[in-house]
């Protein structure tokens, strides 16, 4: 875990989506998050992998994938110490490094290696970190944040700790994945899936209030 303490920082992009729309400002309060997202050897302690038998998911130290929100929750439940998903403004802010204003979390360009072929996602933390020393924030997998997804949510955001809509169908997610034609995506860049559903590109990574 990473400790980030309280700030204000800018969320949202003027280049992407309209529901990236308004870039604003946003303070959250002091949390942990995990440097990477949970592996397969982590999950196992709790529960058996869902792709386990898969060669191409299975390895101890690539993230586990195929779990539903509910799953990620019930997880992040086990771990017990308020442990929880965190919210799709902290990833933001864990996912920008501590540098404003940048597509990614290592700057404006993507990678050159962005459009490799891959059949599974990648062991956790082979790339290098952003500037808080987190991995794999915007590239391997899509990660579910507690928040539900609301197109419009940041018109009507609170300024301070905004934790999604009261209500809806689509839970956020964030980050890029292994099986798109480019791997990466930039750190404003929002995705949802209802939460029951469980994909080969979706994991989660933990998150933990410091107050």
């Amino acid at each position: 875990m990473i400790a980030l303490p309280g700030a204000w920082f800018r969320m949202g992009s003027d280049e992407g989506e309209e529901n990236e729309r308004p870039v604003h400002s946003v303070w959250v309060d002091s949390f942990e998050i995990g440097t990477h997202a949970v592996t397969n050897a982590e999950y196992a302690r709790f529960a058996p992998p869902p792709r386990r038998d898969d060669t191409n998911f299975n390895d101890p130290d690539q993230p586990v994938v195929a779990v539903s929100w509910f799953d990620a929750t019930r997880y992040c439940e086990w771990l017990g110490s308020r442990f929880r998903l965190p919210t799709e403004a902290e990833w933001e802010r864990a996912a920008r490094g501590g540098v404003e204003g940048k597509r990614y979390p290592w700057g404006d360009d993507p990678p050159d290696d962005s459009r490799r072929t891959l059949i599974g996602p990648e062991r956790v933390g082979r790339r290098a970190p952003n500037g808080y020393g987190l991995y794999d924030m915007c590239e391997n997998v899509h990660e579910w944040c507690g928040d539900w997804f609301a197109p419009d949510y940041y018109a009507e955001a609170p300024s301070r700790n905004p934790r999604g809509p009261q209500s809806g169908s689509r839970r956020v997610s964030r980050g890029g994945s292994w099986r798109h034609q480019v791997k990466v995506t930039r750190c404003a860049a929002r995705s949802s899936i209802p939460p029951e559903l469980r994909y080969t590109d979706y994991g989660f990574r933990v998150a933990r209030p410091l107050h």
